[in-house]
């Protein structure tokens, strides 16, 4: 039989056939959307630690996945004969349609929301919870954008698979593109034809929201943006209608109480006992740096001392009054307003790659609504300019180099006006040409009176800006003395091998006359590098 091209194309012109078309697109539209928003809770649910939430979202995507859209699309209209009750629902072929495209389809999302919440790295929840954001907080500012970044993809890639599922709903006598050329193709005997019409009409769906994917996938690519560092002109200009940021407090004009007390402090990690007793005061405005050999508990006592490792015995006070304890694990309110009085700096940067510079140093203050979008704004530039990065401010942190990430890291921590600044070995993820502009903003905030406890393998800056150097081995405080003292004293011998044996130890904290050594000098240094 002969291809009839010409009745082919007359059925781009018939009326019947465009709207089953739309029909198609509002029900693999309206299943997608759903599908989408009711496969995130399901995945969230799917990792929790709740076994309450975990098993019956596991359970949930196991059934549906397994069960053929074909059974389910013909149970659900069939419905009525077991529950008349939902007759004047399921006996509507869309309604049964989309209800069980929507079953099926949300346990295929709830995956693919997984995949994306699981890509977005555990140091991403660290900050946020260090800058006192709570579980919803961290969520939808932190979380959430990153991971529907990843998943996009793929959830646009299974809105062509609803498009494509939708034929099934023919069984059950749905206008949809295939059942009306099913009863065209009965009458005139032409199948071929009518075939070639129905495959165009559904590759022009398939392209058309191919295109908005796209534009939308475009949109959300970080990549794709290039924003660029500002000359020498711009800053100066910028830097004129800032105010200056006012320097930390200093500690003598505070009363006698010790800034944080460490009182019997015990961590473990199952069988591993990594804090053994630590007791520790901090003077305000006081510098402490935390030494010793790898495995010794220092990353472990200070994430204690903020809160993302919870302690098994002790407790920590804050200017003398309650901060954590091992009795009280739960989200207390001396907790939530202790955190915010604690910044925290960690070895990874950890910023928010979907959020510009500026962004990451103002979304704490906004979160917790300190101020308005303006004055946080103007706040977070005075911040970027404090750490010689005003002119990067609308970059995005894969654009900068590991030493600006990490004052970029300083800035949004200093966002929060914290009272105590605690530093995770800040330069050990730095190549040692990056080090010394990360070591001049510590110094210039150690000069500016703020109380902070670092942990380092720095030995030669420990030293200098230190006022005490605390050694740990083996879970337990050896010794906690001034950098005099570690040089003088008679039991300081296993300390002074570690820091290097023969190696000459400073005696005095480095003072310098500005509050960060020459910004405008790196601002115009950056410039030019990185415009």
């Amino acid at each position: 039989m002969k291809f009839d091209l010409h009745y082919m194309l007359s059925l781009f012109a018939m009326r019947e056939l465009w709207l089953a078309a739309l029909t198609v697109i509002e029900l693999s539209a309206l299943s997608w959307i759903l599908a989408v928003l009711l496969g995130f809770p399901l995945a969230c649910a799917r990792l929790s630690r709740h076994a309450w939430l975990s098993i019956p979202a596991r359970l949930y995507i196991w059934f549906f996945r397994s069960v053929p859209l074909l059974v389910a699309v013909i149970v659900i209209y069939n419905l009525p004969q077991m529950l008349p009750a939902t007759g004047p629902w399921f006996s509507h072929p869309f309604f049964s349609g989309t209800v069980a495209l929507v079953l099926t389809e949300t346990a295929y999302m709830a995956e693919i929301h997984r995949g994306g919440l699981s890509s977005v790295a555990r140091g991403q929840h660290e900050a946020a919870y260090a800058l006192g954001l709570r579980s919803p907080g961290v969520q939808r500012l932190v979380i959430i954008p990153q991971a529907l970044r990843v998943a996009l993809p793929t959830l646009a890639n299974q809105y062509i698979a609803c498009v494509k599922l939708t034929s099934l709903i023919s069984v059950i006598s749905l206008g949809e593109l295939l059942l009306v050329g099913q009863q065209l193709y009965a009458q005139n005997l032409l199948v071929m034809e009518t075939l070639f019409a129905i495959t165009v009409y559904y590759v022009g769906i398939v392209t058309l929201f191919g295109w908005i994917i796209h534009y939308v996938e475009k949109h959300f690519d970080l990549q794709a943006r290039h924003p660029v560092a500002l000359d020498t002109a711009q800053v100066n200009a910028l830097r004129a209608k800032l105010t200056p940021t006012p320097a930390t407090p200093c500690s003598a004009s505070c009363d006698g109480l010790p800034a944080l007390t460490l009182s019997g402090l015990h961590k473990r990690y199952g069988d591993h006992h990594v804090l053994k007793g630590i007791d520790l005061q901090v003077r305000r405005g006081e510098v402490v740096s935390i030494i010793g050999p790898s495995g010794s508990g220092k990353t472990s006592l200070i994430r204690t001392i903020n809160a993302l490792e919870a302690l098994d015995d002790g407790e920590i006070l804050l200017f003398g009054e309650p901060f954590l304890a091992a009795r009280n694990k739960g989200a207390s309110r001396a907790r939530r307003d202790g955190l915010l009085n604690v910044g925290m700096v960690f070895q990874s940067f950890n910023l928010f790659p979907h959020r510009t510079i500026v962004e990451n140093v103002m979304l704490a203050p906004r979160y917790h609504r300190r101020c308005s979008a303006v004055d946080a704004r103007a706040q977070a530039l005075g911040l970027l300019d404090k750490v010689g990065l005003l002119a990067h401010s609308d970059k995005y942190p894969y654009q900068l180099s590991g030493g600006q990430q990490q004052r970029v890291a300083i800035a949004r921590a200093l966002a929060m006006e914290p009272a105590i600044m605690l530093f995770d070995e800040p330069t050990s993820a730095l190549d040692p040409e990056l080090v010394g502009d990360v070591l001049k903003v510590i110094s210039a905030l150690a000069d500016e009176g703020m109380t902070m406890l670092i942990v380092t393998h720095e030995m030669d800056f420990a030293m200098t800006i230190s006022d005490r150097v605390v050694f740990m081995e083996d879970g337990m405080i050896q010794l906690a003395a001034s950098p005099d003292e570690i040089r003088e004293r008679s039991d300081a011998d296993r300390i002074r091998r570690f820091i290097g044996g023969d190696q000459k130890v400073a005696s005095q904290r480095v003072v310098h006359t500005a509050p960060m050594a020459s910004p405008v000098t790196l601002v115009k240094q950056e410039a030019i590098g990185n415009a």
